[in-house]
C-alpha cells in the first residue's frame, strides 16, 4: 500500500488499520481526523504528536494491553490474533533463545508487571532475547513515571515500524532518523563498546529523569533512543552510560563507574553524542 491507497481507506478500514499499529482508541481517532496525509514524514509527525501531546497516561496504558509479553509464544496464538504476523516477526529473537533465557524472561515479566501494573513494552526488532533480558533487568529499576515515559516511547518505534509494514511500497526514504544517536568506542582495545546501557535524561523539576534508554549493539551504538517523528524540547538534558557492568563483565577494574554527559539540545536537527572510553579516562564531542 502507498500513502495515496493509505488516505482513500474507508474510516472503518483505516481505524482498522491504525488499530494495528496502535492499539490506543484516541490515538486511532485522532489519526483519522488528521486525514489525508500529504506524505509519509506528515504520517508519522502526527502519529508521534499525536501519541506525546494528545493523548494521556490511560491511552498509553490502553495500547500496551495489546501486546503479548516478550516470549510468551502461547500468548502470541491465543489472544492476540489481530496483531500475531506483527509480533510474531516483531519477537523474532526470542525465538533462538535457549530455555534459560526464556525462563528468565518469563519471570523478570512477571516481576516487572507486579511493579509497575503494566506489561513490558520494547521495540524488539533485531534484539535478542539476550538484549531484551538486559534491558528488562536495567528497567526494572526505573520509577513509575520514568518506565511510563520509556515504555510510552518504546511503542511510539513500534507504531512507526508498523506504519512502514503497513505502507510497504510508501516511500519512506524522507523520514529523518532518531533526533538523538550515540555510541562507545572503548580506546583501550580498541573495540566497540558492546552491551552497555545508556539513559537519557531530562530536567523534571530541577531532578533528571530517565526518558528513554538503551543497550549498545554489537557495534557499539544505539540508534534508536528516540523513536522517528519524535523531537526534544530545547533544553538541556543528560546521557549516562553504565561503564561499571561493561567492566565487570570484562573482568576489568575502572575508575568511573557511570560517565555522565550532559548537552544542549537547540533544534531538530540530528544530534549524535558519542562517547570514547577506558578504564582510567573518557572523553566526548558532538558526532554526526
Amino acid at each position: 500500500m502507498t500513502i495515496i491507497g493509505f488516505n482513500n481507506l474507508s474510516k472503518e478500514e483505516a481505524v482498522k488499520q491504525l488499530t494495528t499499529c496502535c492499539g490506543s482508541t484516541k490515538w486511532a481517532q485522532l489519526m483519522l481526523a488528521s486525514f489525508p496525509f500529504a506524505n509519509e514524514v506528515d504520517l508519522v509527525t502526527k502519529a508521534a504528536e499525536i501519541w506525546y501531546e494528545q493523548c494521556s497516561y490511560t491511552d498509553w496504558l490502553e495500547a500496551f494491553t495489546h501486546h503479548p509479553k516478550i516470549g510468551d509464544v502461547k500468548s502470541l496464538a491465543d489472544k492476540y490474533a489481530s496483531t500475531q504476523h506483527l509480533a510474531g516477526i516483531e519477537q523474532a529473537g526470542v525465538n533462538v533463545a535457549t530455555q534459560t533465557v526464556l525462563e528468565c524472561l518469563a519471570q523478570a515479566n512477571e516481576d516487572y508487571a507486579s511493579k509497575f501494573g503494566f506489561i513490558f513494552i520494547v521495540c524488539a526488532t533485531g534484539k535478542s532475547a539476550d538484549e531484551m533480558l538486559r534491558l528488562l533487568t536495567d528497567r526494572i529499576t526505573n520509577t513509575y513515571q520514568e518506565e511510563l515515559a520509556v515504555a510510552m516511547g518504546e511503542q511510539q518505534k513500534i507504531t512507526v515500524i508498523r506504519l512502514k509494514k503497513l505502507l510497504s511500497d510508501a516511500d519512506w526514504s524522507g523520514l529523518k532518523p532518531s533526533h538523538i544517536t550515540t555510541h562507545v568506542l572503548d580506546t583501550s582495545v580498541g573495540k566497540p563498546g558492546q552491551h552497555i546501557t545508556i539513559r537519557l535524561q531530562a530536567l523534571v523539576n530541577d531532578n533528571w529523569q530517565i526518558i528513554t534508554q538503551g543497550v549498545t549493539n554489537a557495534d557499539g551504538r544505539i540508534g534508536d533512543l528516540l523513536a522517528s517523528g519524535r523531537w526534544l524540547k530545547p533544553a538541556n538534558y543528560r546521557m549516562l552510560f553504565d561503564t561499571a557492568t561493561y567492566y565487570q563483565q570484562l573482568h576489568t577494574k575502572t575508575f568511573y563507574p557511570e560517565v555522565p554527559i550532559t548537552f544542549t539540545v537547540f533544534d531538530t536537527t540530528h544530534y549524535h553524542v558519542p562517547l570514547l572510553i577506558n578504564p582510567f579516562g573518557y572523553s566526548t564531542y558532538r558526532g554526526s
